[in-house]
């Protein structure tokens, strides 16, 4: 039988945004966070000492003794701490991390935050609702790059955006902190202001739920609204550490709940988002997503009135590679170079017919794509150069395919904006893509490995396997006289070596292509596309010189 957590996982991929995560006080309980419950009890035993009294064992029946009444959190602070800075101060100790505290990891967002974050950034939750009145969720979709919208009052409810306008939303049932107004007796939690009530039906009738370290015990509020909703859309998957509880059982049979036994929040919110990531990582791999996105590059390079839709296409999908490929320095061997190939395989197929149909205005958002790919990690000083070599292999593989669409299409000027693309790196003055991208040095003892490598994406641009090797060697001689172009100043035949790739076993291409250029150069002269692409020299008589010393010494080796 299928675990529910995977099928939660399943569904949330498939769905993304439609299930509304609601979390207690057992999610916020591993960063030792106190309840309000737990603060109004510690601020009764300090009232106490101030009074030179004890009120131990019961708390709770001294302050009714002393008082006359209830112990209440919203009365207790009020009467303690005046203005909103002096109950700032005085609470800040039982929610805000002190110094010892922050290097032990209390009173910061756990992993089961951090989960939920993840997978709000990523639009697999946009409803989080919370009993909890800390901000460790807010605290943990802020370091992801989220900015919650917050709702903890009527009044924040009543001018909020419908939730199908919200990135995300924080719906704090209880209140915040901070706000006097906090629920926190049984009183008060067996009654929400008529505005929460409205939006908790919406929620509960139009979305599926999550429901983590809730015992449902204490809110007659929410388990009203809970009971109140008669549509159930979509599931309610329900994780309990032991057994639930009577109320819980109740809601969970009401809901026709899913019930998922867990080891603690963590664990559980963790193998969550992570399963949905391997999920959608499949999924963006599987051949229809690159069937599609190939699809829409055509589509948007049609016209230029689509620039900003494959502006975004491309770098959505440069930064799925950049998430998806290690940074781990350990271990470094073929096999971990391969890793880095595999969440590539959309952009290359993309790249290709990008560079087979390149227009002067799609030159930046390449060259942009090329940068990112190559200075995301550890261009650093005193970083390990193999693998800086290694973490640029994305973009040398961008590079090559970009280049063999370019050179079987015939369009030598993108191909040159492609190859003097700056690379920029730390340690070193920044260098053209031509200089600075190539194959790793672990697999560069393998013959024709990047040329079998990119053969597959190649079949619906270049169908003859005869042609694929002729364009691949131009565009490799193309690359290897862009070098010797590039590096004057090294003396005699030694600057050549900067790229010299399998093009000096395949004789017949090589002779082909130099009577190409030698037609193209002679009849053309400063029109020839070799001179206005600007690869290897600025005028004929430059490309001509270039290309036969670069040819005297290829034939030596």
């Amino acid at each position: 039988m299928i675990d529910p957590t995977q099928s939660l996982a399943f569904s949330m991929q498939a769905s993304p945004g439609i299930y509304a995560v609601l979390i207690g006080s057992g999610v916020s309980r591993a960063a030792k966070i106190p309840t309000g419950w737990e603060i109004t009890l510690d601020l009764i035993r300090k009232l106490a000492a101030v009074n030179k009294e004890s009120c131990d064992p019961d708390p709770e029946d001294w302050y009714r003794s002393k008082f006359g009444r209830d112990a209440d959190y919203s009365e207790l602070l009020d009467a303690l701490a005046k203005t909103p800075t002096e109950r700032q101060q005085l609470l800040s100790e039982y929610i805000e991390p002190n110094e010892q505290e922050r290097e032990t990891g209390e009173k910061q967002p756990t992993a089961a935050h951090h989960a939920i974050a993840n997978l709000a950034a990523k639009g697999f939750v946009r409803v989080i609702l919370t009993t909890n009145f800390d901000r460790l969720m807010e605290t943990a979709l802020r370091d992801k790059g989220v900015v919650p919208t917050i709702l903890s009052s009527p009044d924040h409810v009543q001018g909020a955006l419908p939730l199908i306008h919200t990135k995300c939303c924080v719906f704090k049932l209880h209140g915040d902190y901070l706000d006097t107004r906090i629920k926190n007796t049984p009183a008060e939690l067996n009654e929400y202001p008529p505005e929460f009530d409205q939006l908790l039906d919406r929620i509960f009738d139009e979305f599926g739920l999550v429901v983590c370290g809730w015992s449902a015990d204490w809110d007659g509020a929410l388990r009203n609204a809970i009971c109140r909703a008669k549509s159930h859309r979509f599931t309610t998957y329900w994780a309990v550490r032991d057994n639930a509880g009577d109320k819980a059982q109740g809601l969970i049979d009401h809901r026709q709940a899913q019930v998922i036994s867990i080891k603690d929040a963590d664990e559980f919110f963790k193998t969550v988002q992570q399963s949905v990531q391997s999920i959608d990582e499949y999924s963006m791999r599987h051949p229809l997503s690159t069937e599609i996105a190939v699809a829409s590059l055509k589509r948007y390079i049609s016209e230029s009135r689509y620039r900003i839709q494959l502006s975004e296409l491309i770098k959505n999908t440069v930064e799925q590679v950049v998430e998806e490929t290690p940074i781990s320095n350990s271990d470094i061997d073929s096999e971990y170079v391969r890793r880095y190939e595999e969440p590539c395989s959309t952009l290359l197929a993309m790249a290709l017919v990008g560079g087979s149909w390149a227009e002067e205005d799609h030159e930046q958002v390449w060259q942009q794509a090329l940068d990112r790919l190559s200075s995301r990690w550890s261009n650093a000083i005193g970083a390990d150069p193999i693998l800086n070599e290694i973490q640029r292999y994305p973009a040398t593989l961008l590079l090559y395919a970009l280049g063999l669409g370019a050179v079987e299409a015939n369009r030598l000027r993108f191909l040159g904006r492609m190859l003097e693309t700056p690379i920029r790196v730390v340690s070193s003055n920044d260098l053209p893509a031509v200089q600075r991208l190539r194959l790793p040095s672990l697999l560069r003892n393998r013959t024709n490995y990047i040329h079998d490598k990119l053969r597959p994406y190649a079949k619906h641009i270049i169908p003859s396997d005869d042609r694929y090797t002729l364009m691949f060697d131009k565009f490799e001689i193309l690359m290897s006289l862009s070098c010797a172009y590039r590096k004057p100043q090294v003396p005699g035949a030694e600057r050549y070596y900067q790229f010299i790739g399998d093009f000096r076993h395949h004789q017949e291409n090589r002779e082909r292509l130099m009577q190409e250029m030698d037609e193209s150069l002679w009849t053309e002269q400063n029109d020839s596309p070799f001179v206005t692409s600007g690869i290897f020299g600025k005028t004929a008589v430059d490309c001509r010189e270039i290309r036969d010393t670069w040819e005297a010494y290829i034939k030596m080796l």
